[in-house]
């Protein structure tokens, strides 16, 4: 990642969550600028948590065979089970990752959480090994903070 465009593209990205529509074009909108603007985020996609399940929703790359994963299980599972970010060097050496594509060599799991809730992740691989740092954590998780504000809007609507 070009580390000199991440306040910029924090910015842009939170600027699009905030003023789309409706929760799902903010979503739409995120993954979109975010596979866009990072060369190195290959397949960038938001699960949402449904129940004991992540289910796939607005996503940008190759078809994954993973439309639902249960709480627990892959890297995603575990990241939303333990609300944490879970950076993944090298996927081939993590018994826990769930093959989506050969070419994905790492991976970053951010959860998106509002009022101590998991509400859902975004998930992005690349095709490179190491891919991920600390400057990609801080931005991913600025961009999860404003979508959990949309979903938990969106979930105290549907009451």
């Amino acid at each position: 990642m070009n580390h000199l465009m991440d306040s910029t593209l924090a910015t842009r990205t939170i600027e699009a969550i905030a003023t789309a529509p409706d929760t799902d074009a903010a979503m739409t909108a995120a993954v979109g600028i975010l596979a866009r603007e990072v060369p190195t985020y290959n397949w960038v996609g938001i699960y949402l948590l449904v129940g004991n399940e992540l289910v796939l929703g607005p996503f940008v790359g190759a078809r994954s065979p993973h439309t639902r994963i249960p709480l627990g299980r892959g890297i995603c599972g575990a990241a939303a089970t333990e609300g944490t970010t879970i950076i993944v060097d090298d996927v081939k050496s993590d018994p826990r990752y769930l093959e989506c594509s050969l070419e994905t060599q790492s991976e970053i799991v951010v959860p998106i959480i509002h009022g101590g809730v998991v509400l859902g992740e975004i998930d992005i691989d690349s095709h490179q090994r190491a891919a991920f740092g600390a400057t990609d954590r801080d931005l991913l998780e600025a961009i999860a903070s404003q979508l959990g504000v949309r979903l938990a809007a969106r979930e105290a609507g549907s009451r």
